[in-house]
């Protein structure tokens, strides 16, 4: 599997410099390479980010309204807490939106798409995902999701799963060294991502349920 993981399906070349920072920013939250509670220096951010500080404004303030920052008068913004009590909530949207979108991946998703989650199987199936870092693998889960979002061509449907993925993502982070292992976590993708490429909409709903399913079970048994 390869270490370098493209999350955005279609990159962000050419994009805003407040997208580039928000895109940027928002992963790096999500992977708590920011991590919960430490403060967000907008000039710093800026300068490792090569933009202005304006730009690095406005990402923040959209980060902000997807509960990944958070800001205090007159005391700044920060990263904000992991909140595992959240974990029932944010799983009972995703048990409902994520089989809505593989089902309407696998009925509409167009042929040059179909292509893209049938490699990405393969890439899967013939990697060793059992010996990849973790944090390796939880990066390509985003991009696999994110594919899926994408293939699903309903663009506020998207936009709610992301967010609420990210959500997802950053309490399997917190966790993610209690984990005996992700690779079967991983693993489980081949055959959804086959079931929608071959237009499968009932086995890749129920495949996409099972999967959101095992994720909070496996964060609530190291818990």
């Amino acid at each position: 599997m390869s270490q370098a993981v493209d999350y955005e399906v279609d990159g962000d070349t050419g994009l805003p410099l407040s997208e580039r920072a928000y895109r940027q920013l928002r992963d790096q939250l999500i992977m708590l390479e920011i991590r919960p509670g430490e403060a967000i220096n907008d000039q710093v951010l800026a300068g490792h980010l090569g933009i202005g500080r304006t730009p690095v404004r406005e990402a923040l303030k959209r980060l902000e309204s997807d509960h990944l920052v958070v800001s205090y008068p007159r005391r700044g913004t920060f990263a904000t807490r992991v909140d595992i009590t959240e974990l029932a909530d944010i799983s009972e949207i995703r048990e409902r939106l994520e089989p809505l979108a593989a089902q309407r991946a696998a009925r509409t998703a167009s042929a040059g798409m179909r292509a893209k989650l049938r490699e990405l199987a393969a890439d899967i199936a013939r990697s060793d995902t059992a010996g990849t870092d973790p944090l390796a693998l939880m990066r390509y889960d985003i991009m696999v999701h994110r594919q899926i979002y994408a293939a699903a061509a309903n663009p506020h449907l998207e936009d709610v799963l992301i967010r609420y993925d990210n959500l997802a993502t950053r309490i399997w982070c917190l966790v993610l060294d209690k984990i005996p292992s992700v690779a079967g976590h991983i693993a489980e993708h081949v055959t959804l991502l086959e079931a929608i490429a071959d237009g499968d909409a009932d086995l890749a709903g129920t495949l996409a349920l099972e999967h959101v399913a095992s994720f909070e079970k496996t964060v609530r048994s190291v818990l």
